[in-house]
Parts: C-alpha cells; sequence; structure tokens
C-alpha cells in the first residue's frame, strides 16, 4: 500500500510519519524538499498514492483534494471537512455507523484533539438519550503546548520566554473555536457547548471534561458510567473506569497518556454533580494516532496497527 503525506513537516504530518517509518504494510512516497509546495508535483504523489494524509490548512487541504484522482483515498487531519456531510468522521468508536462509513468512505475527516474528547463523553450520552439535542453543555479542556503546532512549540522552548507561558492559559475566549462546529454536529446539538479549552506548560495530553447535573439527564453516577462502559466494551482504543478506581489519590493529570494512541474515559463525581472525562494525547489519539487507525480500517487491516501504548 502506497502512503503519500502532504504537509508531513508539521507537527501533525511528523507524527505520522514517524508511526508509519514501523507499518509493516506501507511503502511511503517522499516527495523532495524542492517540491513540496508545487502543484504538479503534489499531484503527482498524490495521485500515485492509494491514501494520503492531508496535514495542511484547510484551505490548503481542499486544494489537495482537488488534486486527487477519484481513487485515491483522503484522510485529512484539517478542519476542513470535519462537518461536511460528503465525508466521513474518523471516530470509529462512536458507532457502528461510523466505523461502517471509514470501511466504504474514500474521504474521512481526522476529528479535533479537543472534539475527540467532548465527542467521547457526549455521544454516548445523546446515543442512550440522557442528553437531549437542546442540552446546555459546559466543556473544560486541558492541553499540552504540542497541539499548537511548531511556532507554539519554539515559543515554550525558547530560553527567554515570556513568563506568561509558565502559567496555563485560556484561549478560545470569543467562544469561536474551530472545534466548536464539529462539536455540535456530530452530536447533533442546537446548540455549541460552552467551551474553555486551556493550554499549559507540558507538551502532549489532554484532558476534556464535560460536567454534568443529574438533575439535568434524570441519571447519576452510576447509569452514566454503565452507560459509558456498555457504549464502548470491546472497543480496542478505549477504557472506561471510574475515577476514583483510575485517581485513589484524587487527582488526574492531563498528561496521563502523552505517547499513547488510546484514550481513558473516567466517571466520577456524585448522583448530583457528574464528570465524564477523556484522557488522551493530543498528538496520539487526538491526531496522528486516530489518522492511523482510520487508515488501518479504511484497508481492511489489524486496527492498531503501527499504534502505541494499547492495553
Amino acid at each position: 500500500m502506497k502512503v503519500f503525506i502532504d504537509g508531513n513537516q508539521g507537527t501533525t504530518g511528523l507524527k505520522i510519519h514517524a508511526k508509519l517509518a514501523a507499518h509493516t504494510q506501507v511503502e511511503m512516497l517522499c516527495i523532495p524538499d524542492a517540491y513540496r509546495k508545487d502543484a504538479s508535483a503534489r499531484k503527482d504523489y498524490i495521485c500515485a498514492s492509494d491514501v494520503t494524509f492531508l496535514c495542511l490548512p484547510d484551505q490548503a487541504s481542499r486544494e489537495a483534494v482537488a488534486l486527487a484522482d477519484g481513487k485515491v483515498k483522503i484522510i485529512d487531519a484539517s478542519t476542513a471537512h470535519r462537518t461536511d456531510p460528503g465525508w466521513s468522521y474518523g471516530f470509529p468508536e462512536l458507532s457502528a455507523t461510523h466505523r461502517q462509513a471509514i470501511v466504504r468512505s474514500g474521504r474521512v475527516a481526522v476529528p479535533g484533539c479537543h472534539a475527540s474528547g467532548f465527542q467521547a463523553c457526549v455521544y454516548p450520552l445523546r446515543a442512550a438519550g440522557l442528553l437531549g439535542a437542546d442540552a446546555a453543555l459546559t466543556c473544560f479542556s486541558l492541553t499540552g503546548y504540542s497541539g499548537g503546532g511548531k511556532s507554539m512549540i519554539a515559543d515554550y522552548g525558547a530560553d527567554e520566554r515570556d513568563a506568561a507561558l509558565d502559567s496555563p492559559r485560556q484561549y478560545g475566549i470569543a467562544q469561536t473555536h474551530k472545534h466548536l462546529p464539529e462539536m455540535q454536529y456530530v452530536n447533533q446539538l442546537t446548540r455549541a457547548p460552552l467551551f474553555c479549552p486551556i493550554v499549559a506548560d507540558y507538551y502532549s495530553g489532554m484532558q476534556v471534561t464535560v460536567p454534568l447535573s443529574g438533575e439535568q439527564i434524570g441519571a447519576g453516577v452510576d447509569q452514566v458510567y454503565e452507560t459509558m462502559a456498555r457504549h464502548y466494551a470491546g472497543a480496542k482504543l478505549i477504557r472506561v473506569q471510574r475515577m476514583s478506581e483510575y485517581a485513589p489519590s484524587g487527582f488526574v493529570a492531563a498528561n496521563a497518556m502523552a505517547g499513547s494512541d488510546a484514550m481513558r474515559i473516567l466517571v466520577g463525581g456524585n448522583d448530583e454533580r457528574i464528570l465524564v472525562c477523556a484522557l488522551f494525547d493530543n498528538l496520539g489519539k487526538g491526531a496522528s494516532g486516530a489518522a492511523v487507525q482510520c487508515m488501518n480500517i479504511m484497508f481492511g487491516l489489524p486496527e492498531t496497527l503501527g499504534l502505541e501504548g494499547i492495553q
């Protein structure tokens, strides 16, 4: 199977390349650096591949899709196609329908990192009828700075950096974060959640928390845990645990899944105030790992081939 990564010098592209370097079923097509921005050369490489990963800005991803012929499968890690009904959403654990769409589709949009955690926490509750379409939801998300790409990584690694980087920083304060449309679209919500993303001084790892009122959903913490456990039963990359079992110390570290392509769903709190939390790596299940997982499913390969930290 021939694979091309368009945008292989970005954080996501480099991570996908590293995973595929050890993948036993792929042959990498590597464009010379001098031609990375040459549309004609990129077209040749895209069309010579069986599958092309797009690790590009949104507009460049749309342009790359136009270069591909109908035989080439595309896995897009940008925001460009995540709410496009003509594309499959690359989170196979959400439902059998999502998984089958990835199998059949030649066009797959990889979820955003924050959105991956939100979908993992909310979709099972929507599917079970515990949350209505008009639910007023809040999402609190901690991420490592690698999610900001090369420029942010350089800022945090600078010898003389801004003292503000020593502290966690909330962003997306205008409530127009680029992941909000897919968070709403995939869960068929009538309104976007109130979303509070925070970047902190560690390299990778995410902790996405959705707090819920037991009165709001008409269920207690045990029913929420059972719903999540039932939904993800048999999933190869997602494990559901009670928060008290996972973190008897009472602390949950946002970098706990750094380096892994898997995800943990934690359910805690009490019957009045329930916490559903997704722990994963923003570069793993939140980006590059999810992209490779989708490729494996598309081509009928073992789902976890080339992935790391699977338990």
